[in-house]
């Protein structure tokens, strides 16, 4: 039976359609200059109607459950509210791209937590999807239904949404947040917000964060306000765009974390150069919360914005969690002025209902003034954790008051919090367990297993925490290039795992890793030890390695290098002046992804657009890429967008050094079907004092290079440029997909003219690609590409060539540009121009692949298989990769590694896969030269007995 709607959030909706029929969502395309597509609360409430309809006709029942993995706003609320109106319960869930067996992991235990919920997704979303036994998934856009289905109202006490905590290795708990908690909350939050149906608020988080669903658009929907949602990378990509959004849309409330503050100011001088104007006389309140508020940072940002309009008290520190509904507790007008002299805000008070308390170890109240755990009690705080009475039971003190796991005092009734006592770090607001970090770099070579820690540090004036790693390093104690290696491997995969560079990388011995009896790493303890100046030497020791392997300093000359400098520091978090002209990008810390960002740093600071991202590659040094910089935009140049084809003619040479540290034979590997090398960038980094790793890299991509006419040319020309650069053997030669076919061939040249070649690599590819070639014509190779390149997705790649196929080149060049994100486009400068080319030249190998036959034979291949394009890892091993025995005369080695085909050397994999890959280069360049050895030995012995005789 229906209840009155008061007890339900629906009759928020509800009421909003009602009361409010011309206020309503408007939805940002893009930044500040880009349209936009509004939806009055009275259509939302209809599309969702009909969306229920569709529900209730596939057989849910109300408190089912629905998982919500939709990334645009619009679709996230149609489906949410849907949900809400059949009784329903949604919870959201964050896509994991480019890792699908993590994604397929959360997706099970999620499954299963959850008893076996409806996936609601987008179309392009459900065919990347990883497959889950059991799942059941629906498209959004196949749920609406003719017309709106009548709503169900629940009942106070039921379940109104469920929230995935942080846990990115399947562990995830989902907090219970019922109907009453959130209307209590509602309540509770405008006591402090005082929101009415005049104000507009600003949304760019997503919504698988609380404070997205709960605190930017529940709050204003209950007053009836306007609310603005734009997509987070847009933000994320121009963090202007979050004020320039506030000005053109006359915002008066919006969120944001600390570390946004803090890009904001270091981007204030560019508003002032630019001659902005904006007007941000109506944003009443910024909530601030997530991660502290550093007090110089938020004041910074007042200061800096005041002569826009910004008021003096806009800023609100604040403090909530999921299991709080998000915003609980608000410093509410009164920063900066209350905490001058403090190196964090405090957050102020609570709102209505909600009490707070901080306690000793036996769960009593502590006077004020006293540091305690911070508890709280009220009818917003979650009732525990769905199918999880463990953590329900503890998670409340005795007495029912919720655990917070901070840290924190009570001043005169003002919270402030001083840390935590969970393990996590907190960088620009996102939570990081340690542990989990810990996990994934004990399976690092050179790292000790149970000797690594991870634990945050907050350095004077940083707007966010730091993470640092301590490690005990598993290499001899005189390899100081291996111990550059660890370090640099360590850096690098926190990067690409979890987005962010640690601001230290700390070396220790075993003795300086403190643990408890039961061998847990006593982390706070590292903390105020390393604040305390214990590991200066160990600090120091680092710089001093580092400084040595990248080749000591040379100072930078005129204006191009000394801008240069200051990008590179900036992006590596280092001081500009010890920046060496010599030093090497991906040296200093650089990823694929950082290409990205310099080549967008280069525009803004020195006017230079559509730096190519091969002149990054080959030229990666400050002095090298002023260099191009310099042809680039000399009489003679022209400033041209990047890819291909280049701004500036250059003779061809397929040799890219992707690192060239390190004494042992270097590793040569062949790019893939499209003829890029970018795919290697993160796995060369792990080679960094090892050996040099050089990537080769296709003919065509330059004005005025043609592309191979034969299979042979291309071989021979790669030949010639490793011989060029390693005039003899030993030789070690792998290629990636299409290129391990070409690795094959380069060995057997190599090999014919009397050279040692110890290591030949396939990654995933067998020795037959004729059939494969065939069923590529052009269209499937540009829909291929557009794929690989990320500007479609699976699906679309599937579809396309049936639909394009018969149509003009220039039409289905034309359809799949159309269908790129434009933000993905400007990422890699990509017009229909320079993608057709591509497309071309994508095409060109292909057709040379066609008339590829594999003849001849090597002694042995190391092949590398993941998940294939199709079919099953077993099939794909058994009837295809191992049709390399017929080409060696000795036994081959088949090796596992994560990952499917596109994925084995993504950001998710490449530590395991690299580590994989070096065992093997180290395993066969160690056998063939102990067999060498044992020859030349065996030589000499015969020699000396015909001479004796």
């Amino acid at each position: 039976m229906n209840r009155a709607p008061s007890q339900s959030i629906a009759a928020l909706l509800l009421r909003a359609a009602q009361h409010h029929p011309d206020s309503g969502i408007r939805y940002c395309l893009g930044g500040s200059t880009a349209g936009f597509r509004d939806q009055s609360y009275p259509e939302l409430l209809d599309d969702a109607g009909r969306v229920l309809a569709g529900l209730r006709a596939r057989g849910l029942r109300p408190q089912d459950k629905v998982v919500l993995i939709l990334e645009r706003p619009q679709e996230f609320l149609t489906a949410f509210w849907a949900a809400v109106l059949g009784g329903f319960v949604p919870c959201p869930m964050a896509p994991l791209r480019g890792d699908p067996e993590r994604w397929a992991a959360q997706l099970t235990h999620v499954n299963t937590l959850l008893d076996q919920p409806l996936v609601i997704t987008s179309e392009s979303l459900a065919a990347e999807l990883p497959p889950v036994p059991g799942l059941a998934v629906a498209p959004l856009d196949r749920l609406y239904g003719a017309k709106p289905a009548a709503p169900h109202f629940a009942a106070p006490d039921d379940t109104a949404v469920l929230v995935l905590t942080s846990g990115s290795t399947g562990n995830s708990k989902a907090v219970v947040l019922s109907h009453a908690n959130l209307l209590a909350s509602m309540a509770g939050k405008n006591s402090h917000h005082r929101l009415t149906a005049g104000d507009t608020t600003l949304n760019w988080v997503s919504f698988d964060h609380v404070a997205a669903l709960l605190e930017c658009h529940l709050l204003p929907l209950c007053t009836g306000g306007r609310q603005l949602h734009v997509e987070a990378s847009v933000v994320l990509g121009e963090p202007l765009e979050f004020l320039r959004l506030a000005s053109r849309h006359g915002v008066t409330m919006t969120f944001t974390p600390n570390f946004l503050l803090g890009l904001l100011n270091s981007s204030a001088e560019r508003v002032a150069e630019a001659g902005e104007e904006l007007d941000l006389s109506r944003l009443r309140h910024i909530i601030s919360g997530g991660e502290a508020v550093v007090c110089a940072t938020g004041e910074a940002f007042l200061d800096r914005y005041a002569p826009y309009g910004l008021a003096r008290h806009a800023l609100w520190p604040a403090f909530g969690m999921t299991e709080t509904c998000a915003g609980s507790v608000y410093s509410r007008a009164a920063f900066p002025d209350i905490d001058r002299g403090a190196e964090f805000a405090s957050l102020g008070t609570p709102v209505d209902g909600l009490r707070i308390r901080v306690a000793g170890p036996d769960d009593r109240a502590l006077p004020e003034g006293e540091v305690g755990e911070l508890q709280l009690d009220g009818p917003m705080i979650t009732l525990g954790y769905y199918n999880n009475p463990r953590a329900t039971e503890e998670a409340f003190t005795a007495d029912g008051w919720f655990r917070s796991g901070d840290l924190g005092r009570i001043d005169e009734g003002r919270l402030t919090l001083v840390g935590r006592s969970k393990d996590s770090v907190i960088i620009n607001g996102v939570n990081y367990f340690s542990h989990e970090i810990e996990t994934a770099l004990e399976q690092l070579d050179g790292v000790a297993g149970s000797y690594a820690t991870a634990f945050p540090i907050r350095p004077a004036g940083s707007d966010t925490e730091q993470l640092v790693i301590a490690f005990h390093p598993d290499v001899r104690a005189d390899d100081r290039a291996g111990l550059y290696r660890v370090l640099t491997a360590v850096r690098s995969s926190v990067v690409m795992q979890w987005g962010f560079r640690p601001a230290l990388v700390l070396p220790l011995p075993k003795e300086a890793f403190p643990k408890t009896s039961l061998g847990k790493i006593q982390r706070a303890l590292m903390r105020r030890r390393l604040e305390s100046g214990a590991y200066d030497t160990e600090q120091r020791r680092v710089t001093d390695l580092t400084r040595r392997m990248l080749g000591g300093y040379t100072a930078p000359r005129g204006r191009t290098e000394q801008v240069l400098t200051e990008i590179y520091a900036e992006m590596f978090d280092i001081d500009a002046s010890t920046v060496s002209t010599t030093a090497n990008f991906f040296d200093l810390g650089g990823t694929s992804l950082d290409i990205l960002r310099l080549r967008s740093k280069v525009a803004q600071r020195l006017g230079v657009t559509g730096l190519q991202i091969i002149t990054v590659l080959t030229a990666p040094t400050v002095r090298a890429l002023a260099a191009r910089i310099g042809e680039q935009t000399s009489p003679g140049g022209q400033a041209s967008p990047g890819g291909p084809p280049g701004p500036v003619e250059r003779e061809y040479d397929p040799i890219v050094p992707m690192q060239t540290s390190g004494t042992r034979t270097p590793l040569f590997c062949v790019h893939p079907g499209v003829g890029e090398v970018l795919v290697f960038v993160n796995l060369a980094k792990y080679f960094v004092g090892d050996r040099p790793f050089y990537a080769l890299r296709a003919r065509g991509f330059n004005e005025g290079e043609k592309p191979f006419a034969t299979f042979e040319q291309m071989v021979d020309s790669y030949v010639e440029a490793i011989r060029e650069r390693q005039p003899h053997g030993p030789y070690a030669v792998a290629g990636y997909s299409y290129g391990g076919a070409v690795a094959f061939e380069i060995a057997k040249v190599l090999r014919s003219r009397g050279e040692r070649v110890d290591f030949v690599g396939s990654f995933n590819l067998p020795p037959h690609i004729k059939y494969r070639m065939d069923e590529l014509d052009f269209v499937e190779t540009a829909a291929n590409l557009a794929y690989f390149l990320a500007l479609i997705d699976r699906k679309q790649s599937l579809e396309l060539p049936g639909r394009l196929r018969g149509r003009p080149v220039e039409e289905q060049l034309a359809h799949l540009m159309s269908l790129a994100p434009p933000d993905r486009l400007a990422e890699l400068d990509l017009d229909a121009d320079k993608f057709g080319t591509w497309a071309e030249l994508a095409n060109r190998l292909t057709d040379l692949g066609r008339s590829y036959e594999p003849s001849g034979s090597v002694p042995s291949m190391n092949v590398f298989y993941a998940i294939p394009l199709r079919g099953t890892k077993e099939d794909w091993l058994n009837n295809e990769l191992r049709r390399w025995d017929e080409y060696t005369t000795g036994p081959n080695r088949y090796i596992e590694v994560p990952g499917e085909h596109y994925t084995l050397m993504s950001p998710q994999h490449v530590a395991s896969f690299q580590s994989i890959l070096r065992r093997e280069l180290d395993r066969a360049l160690g056998d063939a030269d102990r067999i060498a050895a044992d020859r030349a030995a065996a030589e000499q012995s015969a020699n000396e007995r015909g001479e004796t005789r």
